[in-house]
């Protein structure tokens, strides 16, 4: 989708209303720009002349275009020409968020009403109840100032501290009183493990749950099987470290592992899991991928809703009395189901409306998923239970925006009572940030605004088709090549927008900015597969596959010892004459 430097919003607004989706970006052009030189940027104090900031600026604004315009390899839209006039005249102004989204804070210069019109947006999207004070089963959330790592993270926060007993937001404590705002622990109960949540997420979950459950000290089932109850898996053989992912359906006999699988947790051995810790008087913490990783998983909500439900009714979580004093108790449930909806909650819910309006012409190959606040679940007898408790997207994914951002969602109900009032903010701080970017709703307004749901619903069955295209291609090219049939490891999993395959040269990698991992793809492996995977976002056209397609076709394309070439570099600051590199363990893991 090309990148119009210049041209007006409006024209663009009405061609690309006119058509399914964009043209394709300038990817059969020139040479790339070279990349910026470090010396360029050093600054020793005495400024930069006028002439050479803007040329440099203007070599960097080049690089990242080409850049931008071969972007593939993530889960992000490019598409920003119709931010520039409507979002550039709010550059002149600091827009800070502090604090809660639906109080007025002591910083004027804020966003917060059109922060309020997304996310009651948002809630009607995710069949919730836009925000109401006086409704506890009325949705809440903010604007993120990060991606759905910060939402993930404070989701879980709010998770730990519901489970453990800790007051909620606007509680009194005793006779009606209202006291100054301080956590209050419950009292010490009969089961010493009633306060001491367990989290369960599954072995392809994104990378920042790891690095979440360690600043906030949560135990992940794993860590406390291994303390406490060594030789009792309930899979039998030692604790593995996360939930198992599934297996393939339909798979070769020597494919039955996880690896060869969709991505999506097993759910069998997630209600095992799930189970053991329940009989042991565990409150319970779960997290559900919904299209963010490596594989664009989505883990079936509504089946681990259905199969959790029981044994929460079971072992007495669906409605604890947490005791405060002799005649103060609060009544909660004991656990909690977050979504981690970072990329697919974005578009999955248009899917599901074009799958449903014969207009759109959409036959899905399998049932579009059910993961937001309108999934119940019911015992026999019983009324419904509303399942998830959280729910985060990211803005800078399917929606495009030029920063990272997102929104975090729960209900009213379960908001987590803020450890401080800070008076000086004049609201509330029942955010993770504090200081919040102002800019971010506005962005994120502007995208929906412009994007009505017709819209929306042709971009994300573009996506689809533009997958299907993928995995035709290459297809047809793994025929032409020595690897023969099934060589270059294609893959997709259903519903998702992103193509797995070998990993190409490391030219074409870095060209196309592709995201790769190194996969063991059975435990006995001598050597791991090395893959890559290409995101089919709304900026990818069958323009810009078949210019990708077209250099898989060189006679090196899968030759790892292929040459690099130059201008396809990146400089950095060197130490000692080596640039400054780093791995990331958690690479296949998604993209926060």
């Amino acid at each position: 989708m090309t990148q119009t430097v210049g041209r007006q919003t409006a024209e663009y607004t009405e061609r690309s209303w006119q058509d399914g989706a964009r043209s394709g970006q300038q990817v059969w052009g020139a040479p790339p720009p070279f990349a910026p030189d470090p010396e360029d940027f050093v600054l020793d104090g005495t400024g930069v002349p006028p002439d050479k900031r803007d040329t440099v600026l203007r070599r960097l604004a080049a690089y990242l275009a080409d850049r931008r315009d071969r972007m593939i390899g993530y889960q992000v839209t490019e598409d920003m020409d119709a931010y520039q006039r409507d979002i550039g005249q709010f550059l002149t102004s600091h827009i800070n968020n502090i604090g809660d989204p639906f109080q007025e804070s002591g910083y004027k210069v804020n966003s917060k009403v059109v922060e309020q019109a997304v996310l009651s947006y948002l809630a009607r999207l995710w069949h919730g109840v836009p925000y109401d004070p006086g409704n506890k089963e009325s949705c809440w959330g903010y604007v993120l100032s990060m991606g759905s790592t910060e939402g993930n993270m404070y989701a879980l926060w709010n998770a730990r501290d519901y489970l453990s007993g800790k007051r909620l937001l606007g509680e009194s404590e005793g006779a009606g009183k209202e006291m100054p705002l301080r956590y209050t622990a419950p009292v010490e109960p009969a089961n010493p493990n009633a306060y001491s949540p367990v989290i369960f997420y599954s072995e392809d979950t994104h990378y920042s749950f790891a690095k979440a459950v360690r600043v906030l000290d949560l135990p992940t089932f794993s860590e406390m099987g291994r303390a406490k109850y060594p030789d009792d898996c309930p899979l039998g053989g030692p604790w593995p470290d996360e939930v198992p992912s599934a297996l393939p359906a339909n798979g070769k006999p020597d494919e039955q592992y996880p690896s060869f699988g969709p991505g999506s947790i097993d759910v069998d051995k997630l209600e095992k899991l799930v189970g053991f810790f329940a009989a042991k008087g565990h409150p319970i913490i779960v997290s559900l991928n919904f299209g963010s990783t490596f594989k664009g998983a989505y883990d079936d909500v509504r089946g681990v809703c259905d199969r959790l439900l029981p044994v929460f009714a079971e072992h007495g979580l669906l409605e604890r009395h947490v005791k405060y004093g002799e005649d103060d108790h609060d009544v909660r449930r004991g656990f909690w189901i977050h979504v981690d909806g970072a990329l697919g909650a974005a578009f999955i819910p248009f899917l599901a409306k074009a799958a449903h309006d014969p207009r759109y012409e959409y036959e899905p190959d399998v049932p579009v998923p059910e993961f937001d606040f309108g999934l119940t679940s019911s015992l026999p007898g019983k009324k419904p239970v509303d399942m998830v408790s959280s729910l985060v997207f990211s803005g800078h994914k399917w929606m495009g925006t030029p920063w990272p951002c997102g929104a975090f969602m729960t209900k009213i109900k379960y908001q987590m009572q803020p450890p401080d009032n800070p008076e000086y903010i004049g609201s509330l701080d029942t955010t993770f940030a504090g200081s919040r970017n102002g800019l971010s709703p506005i962005v994120l307004w502007d995208h929906i605004a412009q994007h009505p749901d017709d819209r929306q619903i042709a971009l994300s069955t573009h996506s689809q088709r533009m997958a299907d295209y993928l995995v035709e291609k290459l297809t047809r090219l793994e025929q032409r090549l020595e690897f023969g049939r099934g060589g270059l490891w294609i893959a997709r999993t259903p519903l998702a927008i992103t193509v797995r395959f070998r990993r190409p040269n490391p030219g074409i990698v870095a060209k196309w900015s592709l995201s790769t991992v190194t996969m063991k793809m059975r435990p006995d492996d001598p050597e791991a597969r090395p893959l890559a995977h290409i995101f089919l976002m709304p900026s990818v056209t069958e323009e810009k596959i078949d210019a990708f397609i077209a250099d898989l076709h060189a006679d090196d394309a899968f030759d790892p010892n292929s040459p690099f070439p130059p201008d396809l570099s990146m400089p950095t600051q060197t130490f000692d004459g080596e640039p400054l590199t780093g791995t990331a363990p958690y690479a296949d893991r998604g993209f926060a």
